[in-house]
């Protein structure tokens, strides 16, 4: 086992999965995740980092595993007494899961930063891997349609992810700075191997790679680069990654999500692993430069994580 870092690159769920495995299999510490900030946003007067907690939650053994995101065991007394204001409720948080995010909003207004207020909460729930905010600047994706443009949580949980979509942008992106703490990671030679999670490939890993043109700075970073396709079968696990690349035109493909990176991020992926199920598409990634392996990457339970963790690093 490696003695050095690996770094991932996680958005929500699908990456918080890989990550939890990683974080079983390597020794304690050795994991360091930089995690998609773009999808927060302010709701009744609070400041929400849905993939910082989805992280936080799935590496602490708290998240619901049922409905897919926040904590297990909730309560809802809060929720329900708003519906009885008549307030926005579209966006659900738990009674738990509100402590979260009165304790960060009132530290954050008092000049704390994002990436220390994770790190306590990480230390506070024994998470020994580092987890980094990709940037302590606010960054929001804003998600093109038709319709118009929408604030990514609108258009992601309010409208269900039905709006057809045009395209995306990232506001702040230009004036972010790489999370110091991965920069400097990334500059020493304390890193064995880099990997991007199977996450949103433009709405949870592309912000991260576009904060400061950080892509260059992991192409440049001489340690492999490992990619796990997010699309198996011509479908996503969860999420609308499938949905989106239809709509942008693109083969609802693990083929068509390298050609994605191959052309928006050129020479960053060294590896590809793809599903089982993809095995016969390995040749035509191949193609692009990319060295390509199969496994079965659904991660249904811990055991599914770990073996794919395993699988990852033993490509190292």
């Amino acid at each position: 086992m490696t003695a050095k870092r690996i770094l991932a690159l996680s958005g929500g769920v699908g990456g918080a999965k890989l990550c939890q495995g990683l974080a079983q299999v390597l020794p304690a510490g050795k994991l360091q995740v930089l995690v998609n900030t773009a999808d927060d946003f302010q709701h009744h007067g609070l400041h929400i980092s849905p993939d910082i907690d989805t992280l936080l939650y799935t590496l602490a053994g708290l998240n619901d595993t049922k409905r897919g995101w926040g904590l297990a065991g909730e309560s809802w007394a809060v929720l329900n007494a708003l519906k009885t204001l008549d307030a926005e409720t579209w966006f659900q948080l738990g009674d738990k899961d509100l402590a979260t995010h009165l304790w960060r909003s009132g530290q954050l207004a008092s000049g704390a930063t994002l990436s220390e207020l994770t790190a306590t909460l990480a230390s506070r729930l024994g998470i020994a891997a580092g987890i980094h905010p990709m940037c302590d600047n606010p960054v929001r994706t804003i998600v093109h349609s038709p319709q118009g443009d929408l604030p990514f949580q609108y258009y992601f949980v309010k409208y269900a992810c039905k709006p057809v979509v045009t395209g995306f942008s990232f506001e702040g992106i230009e004036q972010s700075s790489l999370n110091r703490e991965v920069s400097d990671l990334l500059a020493g030679d304390g890193l064995s191997a880099i990997v991007l999670c199977p996450s949103n490939p433009f709405v949870s890993l592309a912000p991260i790679l576009q904060v400061a043109n950080c892509w260059h700075r992991l192409r440049d970073a001489n340690v492999p680069v490992l990619a796990v396709s997010p699309i198996i079968g011509g479908q996503a696990i969860k999420g609308p990654a499938a949905k989106m690349m239809a709509e942008l035109g693109l083969p609802v493909s693990a083929v068509g999500v390298a050609k994605h990176y191959q052309q928006h991020y050129p020479k960053l992926v060294d590896q590809w692993v793809v599903d089982t199920k993809d095995g016969n598409l390995a040749a035509d990634i191949e193609q692009l430069g990319i060295t390509t392996t199969t496994t079965n990457t659904v991660m249904k339970n811990a055991d599914d994580r770990k073996r794919l963790a395993q699988f990852v690093l033993d490509r190292v």
